[in-house]
């Protein structure tokens, strides 16, 4: 009993830990954790148990996507309207305020759906487990 639940508890720390970088990427340490995180997914990609390599490769897939939409996207809105435009700031700040919100709730129903053993999928960016 008490080594499947020690098995149990090793499946479900991977995906623990690749939810909260996700989370420190986005929100404390961003390229540092992502760092991290993309080591773990290159690392244990093939290797990790079902439930840990779903939320492996989840958060990994979304965190490229989160780059993506925050400082690509971000940027190409600068750079086209041009950094001195008052109109650019007016779709750039509420796009990064919103795209970085939402980023941040799924990581955190991710996080909940880990701590609880459960798989989670990100809503349009998440590769099927």
């Amino acid at each position: 009993m008490n080594v499947q639940k020690n098995a149990e508890c090793h499946k479900q720390s991977l995906g623990v830990v690749a939810e909260s970088l996700y989370l420190i990427n986005l929100l404390l340490l961003p390229g540092l954790a992502f760092l991290i995180l993309a080591w773990l997914y290159f690392k244990y990609e093939n290797r990790a148990p079902s439930l840990a390599g779903c939320h492996l490769r989840q958060t990994f897939s979304a965190s490229i996507w989160a780059g993506l939409l925050l400082v690509f996207v971000n940027g190409v809105i600068i750079l086209g309207m041009g950094y001195k435009t008052p109109y650019t700031w007016l779709i750039v700040i509420p796009n990064f305020i919103i795209c970085h919100s939402t980023l941040v709730l799924l990581g955190i129903f991710g996080l909940v759906r880990a701590l609880d053993g459960k798989r989670f999928k990100y809503p349009f960016i998440g590769p099927s487990c």
